[in-house]
């Protein structure tokens, strides 16, 4: 697997998991009433892993020669709550190498 590609899926999944973080923190926030500890830990990561995983859309992007189309569906991805696995298995799928016997 190429290493653009393979950045892009480390990321993608770190992506989801803070988001799945943040969620959890703004749960005890909001719901539970209990602090706001989850979300001061969560809020900064997921921004930053954010901020990566658009980069490696872009970086993949480039060196797998991405259609336009796939590029902003990417990128779209970034928006809801873990849509980013949804992306990096649909992709990964797509250039997986065949097996051969």
């Amino acid at each position: 697997m190429p290493t653009a590609l393979r950045l892009f899926r480390y990321v993608a999944i770190a992506e989801a998991c803070s988001w799945a973080g943040l969620l959890i923190g703004m749960y005890f926030k909001y719901v539970a009433a209990t602090g706001d500890l989850g979300v001061k830990i969560f809020g900064p990561v997921h921004g930053a892993l954010f901020v990566l995983y658009l980069a490696a859309v872009l970086y993949a992007a480039r060196q797998a020669r991405w259609s336009r189309a796939t590029i902003v569906v990417g990128l779209v991805c970034s928006v809801p709550p873990l849509a980013t696995l949804w992306f990096e298995r649909r992709v990964m799928a797509r250039h997986r190498e065949p097996v051969t016997a």
